[in-house]
């Protein structure tokens, strides 16, 4: 995935896949409402949902990296070894 300037993703940042999803409109602002109860975009919101339905059929991938944190990054982030 590329930046809109047409620049590549920072390093260290894995890739995200980019899927068009159509919504009723009335599920998704039910989405949008739930998301904001708890302080996620609408699209955290679904990528969370996925990963919990996923995990609760034995369907979650073993390799799939955990949701990133919320909020700002680490100024200093740690090093790897």
């Amino acid at each position: 995935m590329t930046d809109p300037s047409g620049g590549s993703p920072p390093q260290g940042r894995p890739q995200r896949k980019q899927v068009l999803l159509r919504l009723d409109p009335s599920v998704y602002e039910a989405l949008a409402r739930w998301a904001g109860d708890e302080l996620r975009s609408a699209n955290a919101q679904i990528e969370f949902l996925l990963r919990r339905a996923l995990a609760e059929a034995g369907r979650l991938p073993g390799e799939a990296k955990p949701i990133a944190r919320r909020g700002r990054p680490p100024a200093n982030p740690p090093e790897r070894q």
